[in-house]
């Protein structure tokens, strides 16, 4: 089992304080999330070292890298984190090849966990390799500054809004590499982002800060489907399914797919049957039914459990269902809930009137 990353600081400056005390899991991608301002990009920078916060405990497993109370601190270089910044901090007198090389060289050959090739053909880097950085796009330096991150070696991954320069189109272009790196490289990957749907392709679990402070955390199924939580207050609130593709009705270009809570039917997903795919649920996309409708245009009915209810503003309210231990949101107006009468442990029907796929 991966080591856990456990931190605790309390960082003023100014009139912002940082106050957390957390644990997060030593493998895959945990999203930090909240608005500017919140503390997102402090949290890392002190988790890096390159700030030292008023009192600070970090420890992977066993191995304590931050010890305030004993004065014990371990310098960012020997942290053995890679961090790629917003902007990607290449070398602009570099070619690609010699940023990559300069990865390579932080870490002695006997501790490379990494090497060349591979990393150049899991970013896509091959056709870059002679060009500057001044030759390249948005999204083609930041794949070389994760490439140059993932050579030295690190045993842990910090990513500060990699992604918050580029446009949607060049976010799209970059994000399957991302996926890839998270499927292919067995490394923790601590990952800020402001982007919901950034977050929900990429991240297995989240870190929720406002106002310098934790709010909630854990799997990120289980978080985004927390009506309570800020998130499910937003136009776009919605949670992510993993699902196995089961067949294709070529006929109509749709795909079927299975998980805990029974079928989906989806626009087509050109992805082998058996494959797993991560499609996305809006809260917004989903209505509620005493009894599965004799006829309608709804091709995804579920039955499923109110699990709890939260009121927003402008008279709506946020519904979280259970779908045989799959949680997804429903958002409808209190209008709606009371003349359904739902309360917790109703027994309804979801209509999903809408499934996006996460790629």
């Amino acid at each position: 089992m991966s080591a856990q990353i456990h931190f605790r600081y309390r960082h003023r400056r100014g009139e912002f304080e940082l106050l957390v005390d957390s644990q997060v899991p030593g493998k895959g991608v945990t999203a930090l999330f909240g608005r500017s301002g919140s503390g997102k990009t402090s949290l890392l920078r002190c988790l890096a070292g390159l700030e030292r916060p008023d009192e600070a405990y970090l420890a992977i497993g066993d191995e304590v890298l931050h010890d305030s109370r004993s004065g014990h601190f371990v310098p960012p270089e020997e942290r053995g984190f890679g961090y790629v910044f917003q902007e990607g901090a290449l070398f602009p007198h570099l070619s690609v090849a010699a940023n990559l090389a300069y990865g390579l060289k932080r870490t002695p050959a006997a501790q490379q966990r990494q090497a060349l090739a591979p990393v150049v053909e899991l970013l896509g880097l091959g056709p870059l390799m002679q060009q500057y950085p001044a030759q390249l796009s948005g999204g083609e330096k930041q794949r070389v500054a994760i490439g140059r991150a993932l050579l030295s070696s690190p045993r842990t991954l910090l990513m500060d809004e990699p992604l918050a320069a580029l446009d949607r189109q060049h976010k799209n272009e970059i994000l399957p590499y991302l996926e890839r790196l998270h499927r292919e490289v067995a490394l923790p990957v601590l990952y800020i982002t402001h982007d919901p749907q950034e977050m929900t392709r990429i991240a297995d679990h989240l870190l929720l800060l406002d106002s310098g402070r934790v709010i909630a955390q854990g799997p990120l199924d289980e978080v985004l489907a927390r009506p309570e939580l800020p998130l499910s207050r937003t136009e776009d609130a919605a949670v992510a399914v993993t699902a196995t593709v089961i067949a294709q009705e070529t006929e109509f270009d749709l795909t079927r797919l299975a998980f805990s809570g029974g079928e989906l039917l989806v626009g087509r997903i050109d992805a082998p049957v058996t494959s797993q795919v991560r499609v996305q649920i809006h809260a917004r996309d989903v209505s509620l039914a005493l009894t599965p409708p004799a006829q309608s245009s709804i091709l995804n009915i579920l039955p499923a459990r109110v699990v709890a209810l939260e009121s927003h503003d402008r008279g709506r309210m946020v519904v979280r269902l259970d779908l045989e231990g799959t949680a997804i949101l429903a958002r409808i107006t209190r209008k709606s809930a009371a003349q359904l009468a739902v309360r917790e442990g109703s027994q309804l029907f979801a209509q999903i009137k809408g499934v996006s796929l996460l790629a």
